[in-house]
C-alpha cells in the first residue's frame, strides 16, 4: 500500500535527463510538480558515467551559458574527516571576462539570473564527490556562448540551448567526442 506522502520522496532519475552525464542521486523539477524549481544531485566519480566515448572528465565540460533565473551550484566533498576537501578539482569561469575560479574545497556558487558562467570543467577526481544544482525555475532555460570559450577548452565542452530562442533543447557535443565517435 502506498503512503499518502510517497509522491514527495525522490531517489534516482525520474525521467531521461540529457543534461545529466553523471550518476544521478535524485532529480526534481516542474515535470514532477507544476511550478516546482529544478533540483539535481549527482555523483562525480573518477570516470564520466553516461558520456561514452569520453574517458576523462576534461573531455566533457559545460560551455559558457546563462539562465533566465538564479541558479545555485554546489560541490560537496565526501571525506568525513575533512568535509571541506572536495576530493578533486573543478574550474568555473565567470562573467564576460571569463574570470577563472579553481574549486578544490566544498563550495557553493550563487549565480544571479542572466550572469554568464562556464565553462565548468572537472579537471581531477581523486575520490567521488557530490555535485548539485538548484535552478529557481520550473522549466530549464539556457543560452550558450560558444564564442566566449577559452581557446584551451574549446574542443572539450558541451553547449546547450533551450528556452531563449526556442523551447526545444539543442545540444552540441564537444569536438573531442565527435572525433572519437567518427574514429570508432
Amino acid at each position: 500500500m502506498s503512503g499518502k506522502y510517497d509522491r514527495y520522496f525522490f531517489s534516482g532519475l525520474p525521467k531521461d535527463d540529457l543534461m545529466a552525464p553523471k550518476k544521478v542521486i535524485a532529480a526534481l523539477d516542474g515535470e514532477n510538480f507544476p511550478g516546482c524549481h529544478q533540483y539535481f544531485i549527482r555523483w562525480i566519480e573518477p570516470v564520466p558515467y553516461g558520456m561514452e566515448p569520453a574517458t576523462d572528465w576534461t573531455q566533457v565540460g559545460h560551455g559558457p551559458h546563462m539562465h533566465k533565473s538564479p541558479e545555485v551550484v554546489v560541490h560537496i566533498g565526501t571525506n568525513p574527516d575533512d568535509p571541506y576537501d572536495l576530493g578533486g578539482e573543478a574550474v568555473m569561469y565567470m562573467g564576460p571576462e571569463m574570470e577563472k575560479h579553481v574549486i578544490t574545497k566544498s563550495t557553493l556558487i550563487y549565480l544571479p539570473a542572466n550572469i554568464i558562467h562556464g565553462p565548468w570543467i572537472i579537471k581531477k577526481v581523486n575520490r567521488p564527490w557530490i555535485f548539485m544544482t538548484i535552478s529557481q525555475e520550473s522549466d530549464h532555460t539556457e543560452k550558450s556562448f560558444p564564442e566566449m570559450t577559452p581557446k584551451e577548452e574549446v574542443d572539450n565542452v558541451y553547449y546547450y540551448d533551450q528556452g531563449y530562442d526556442s523551447n526545444e533543447l539543442v545540444i552540441r557535443e564537444p569536438n573531442v567526442i565527435k572525433r572519437m565517435k567518427t574514429n570508432s
